[in-house]
């Protein structure tokens, strides 16, 4: 049920979603007691009733691994799929030849789908992996194929998010999940001035996602949200806002409906144009859905 004063969008893209299937590569990041409820497949046709019944109208379907098989895999989903409008997928930024890559993912089926690229970098030793040269080549080639670049980090990685957006203009940065901010334990800072610091380039925009993980799993509410959701909603305002479920990993602290249902909570105070651009406009126009 709605909550009194969470409107409903009529049209509703989820810009952050996975699947994965277990027989055909591991995700060696599903490890420990806490990740095991989502050690298992996840499919589109498991997501399909799920966001139809949340009245999601399209999705991005976004990279897991660091494996350059998965992103035609995707590509081939995408062009099959009538919910699935985009890829963001992955491909080795420090080639020498990753112009040429990005450019042969275009032609493959499906290839009009991809609409971005990310890399782990949460996962990277180099704190400074952003700006490396290789790196630095690489995230020109998407610039220069039109295409946005996803970004997931750590609040600590913030920073050096800023730099590189400031040397690549023109192209469009991503902030996944928030920058991952630390929720649970009811900190702002330093993670509130870092985001803001990303938001006062004009070429940076943000997901409103991965909320309900990073705070208490099990023991959660929407007021728990609300200081970083306010934080982001002020910081790049509802047209450099898109929503992303983050499903399945969200499963660990939500169903499918409770996602957006509180996402729709923490946008309540805006406008009908205001919730529009956060719920399908910043997303189609971003990735150019």
């Amino acid at each position: 049920m709605t909550a009194p004063g969470a409107a409903v969008t009529p049209h509703l893209v989820d810009s952050h979603h996975h699947v994965w299937d277990l027989s055909v590569r591991d995700q060696e990041w599903i490890t420990g007691d806490a990740l095991a409820p989502i050690r298992r497949n996840f499919s589109h046709a498991d997501l399909l009733p799920e966001a139809r019944a949340a009245g999601v109208t399209a999705t991005v379907l976004v990279q897991t691994v660091t494996v350059a098989e998965e992103t035609p895999e995707f590509l081939a989903l995408a062009a099959d799929s009538d919910l699935v409008a985009g890829v963001v997928g992955w491909t080795d930024l420090t080639r020498p030849d990753a112009a040429d890559v990005l450019a042969e993912l275009g032609q493959l089926p499906g290839g009009q789908h991809l609409v971005g690229i990310r890399h782990q970098v949460q996962g990277e030793p180099d704190p400074q992996w952003l700006l490396r040269p290789d790196v630095r080549r690489g995230l020109a080639a998407v610039g220069a194929a039109g295409l946005a670049y996803d970004l997931v980090v750590l609040p600590h990685q913030l920073p050096v998010c800023v730099k590189a957006a400031q040397e690549h203009p023109e192209l469009t940065f991503v902030l996944d999940h928030l920058g991952k901010p630390p929720i649970a334990s009811g900190a702002l800072e330093p993670w509130a001035a870092a985001v803001r610091a990303l938001a006062a380039l004009p070429n940076t925009v943000c997901k409103l996602s991965g909320l309900v993980t990073e705070a208490d799993p099990k023991a959660w509410t929407v007021d728990d949200l609300r200081p970083y959701a306010d934080t982001v909603l002020d910081a790049f305002g509802p047209d450099r806002l898109m929503f992303g479920s983050d499903w399945p990993v969200s499963t660990l602290a939500a169903t499918y409906g409770e996602v957006v249902e509180a996402a729709r909570q923490l946008t309540s105070s805006l406008s009908e144009g205001e919730r529009a651009a956060l719920f399908a406009g910043t997303a189609t126009r971003v990735y150019r859905l």
